[in-house]
């Protein structure tokens, strides 16, 4: 288990505020012990809140050029056929999503091998992460990869009312490995998967994935 490079500067940032809490407490709330005591515990609660969420720990993957692995950890909350028109020109397709909430790991991986064809940053709105128009409407990046297969998929990061940064180590025609790092989101999100209509699905609402692990749909 290590810090997660994204997370540097913004630890960075809560330590040097909870420094700052911590000495007016001693220095100049000597003499109101709860009001100190209690700055100082809230201060070091959300130092340790912002360490844990940017922990990140080894994710050993065992390759399978059949499966498609999820890029997350976090509970599905859609599984529903859709026509997708950001790239594939209103073919039907099928949207698998998964809600990362505050507490899960929030590292980002490819989820099979091959190619990315695609990629676009999108600027947008902050609505909860869960809500039906996130996937059209936030803050989100878009990238199509296409597997070694030669079938495409979309992978959409999306961030949410806490979500406030995506980062995407992504170039076109990059070639990728599954189960790398393709990149992470800050706080509360959501990762949308746009599958081709025949794959065979491999989750339902309600599960709990984890990325590099959990098959989300298996190619035919």
């Amino acid at each position: 288990m290590h810090i997660h490079k994204e997370g540097y500067r913004t630890i960075l940032w809560v330590t040097l505020f909870t420094a700052l809490v911590w000495y007016v407490a001693l220095n100049q709330l000597a003499d109101y012990s709860i009001i100190k005591y209690l700055l100082m515990l809230l201060s070091f609660g959300m130092l340790s809140m912002v360490v844990y969420f940017f922990r990140l720990n080894a994710r050993p993957v065992e390759m399978d050029e059949n499966a498609i692995l999820s890029s997350c950890d976090g509970k599905v909350v859609v599984i529903e056929p859709i026509t997708e028109p950001e790239y594939f020109n209103g073919e039907k397709k099928i949207q698998v999503s998964i809600f990362m909430s505050p507490t899960n790991m929030h590292a980002n991986w490819w989820p099979v091998n091959g190619t990315v064809e695609y990629f676009r940053h999108h600027n947008g709105k902050f609505r909860v992460a869960w809500h039906p128009k996130s996937s059209t409407e936030n803050e989100r990046s878009s990238i199509v990869v296409k597997a070694r297969n030669g079938k495409e998929m979309l992978i959409r990061q999306i961030a949410g009312a806490m979500a406030r940064r995506i980062v995407t180590y992504v170039s076109e025609q990059q070639t990728i490995e599954q189960g790398k790092e393709l990149g992470f989101i800050k706080f509360g999100s959501r990762v949308d998967f746009i599958l081709p209509a025949d794959v065979r699905v491999n989750v339902k609402i309600g599960d709990v994935v984890t990325g590099t692990k959990s098959v989300i749909a298996y190619w035919k």
